[in-house]
């Protein structure tokens, strides 16, 4: 597949954004931040940019759309509003933060509009979902093994960190690992297959 010009400097500012992202959040919030379902999808996309790859794009867009766009919502809801409702953007009106490490994070606008032109232009792969799905199975393991629970990174240590002692980690992760293929990815994928080209 030949990518022109536009998706080539798109290409390179990914590479340059990453270059400071990745100092700036290992000094900030340390490597597990990661870990982060958000992060991984962004990994993702700049990987499907450097190398031309409508499948890691199309990983990245069936993984991570559906929470890159609850994480808008909730931003701009509070932005403009003032209408709190979870605490999944919270951090990016704190004054603790400095104004240039929150812009950063303003990754999470702008990528789902990268995803979704890239699929209308180049098509999405059916198969993404099945290896995302193991990326993500992988990566609660790793969140379990590698992160503390006042982190809870990708919400895998919600029972203790809401005291809900009845549910156990076992249960709860099982629950994860089945609970978003079903809720956010597969809804996405059919969507995908519906409205984009579907490759093999």
């Amino acid at each position: 597949m030949k990518q022109n010009i536009y998706w080539q400097t798109l290409s390179y500012i990914a590479g340059i954004f990453l270059i400071i992202m990745i100092p700036t959040y290992l000094y900030y919030y340390g490597p597990q931040n990661f870990l982060w379902l958000s992060d991984i999808g962004l990994f993702l996309t700049c990987l499907a940019l450097w190398f031309n790859s409508p499948l890691c794009m199309s990983m990245a867009a069936v993984g991570v759309m559906m929470l890159e766009l609850i994480w808008s919502i909730v931003f701009f809801g509070e932005l403009i509003f003032n209408f709190h409702v979870i605490t999944l953007a919270d951090y990016m009106f704190n004054p603790a933060y400095p104004i240039a490490l929150r812009a950063i994070s303003l990754f999470h606008i702008v990528i789902p509009v990268i995803w979704l032109v890239y699929l209308k232009q180049f098509g999405y792969q059916r198969r993404a979902i099945y290896y995302f799905i193991l990326i993500y199975w992988c990566d609660l393991i790793l969140v379990c093994l590698l992160t503390q629970p006042s982190e809870n990174i990708n919400w895998v240590f919600m029972p203790e960190f809401l005291g809900l002692k009845f549910l156990g980690p076992i249960t709860w992760l099982i629950i994860l690992a089945i609970g978003f293929p079903i809720l956010f990815f597969f809804p996405t994928h059919f969507i995908y297959k519906k409205y984009f080209k579907a490759i093999n």
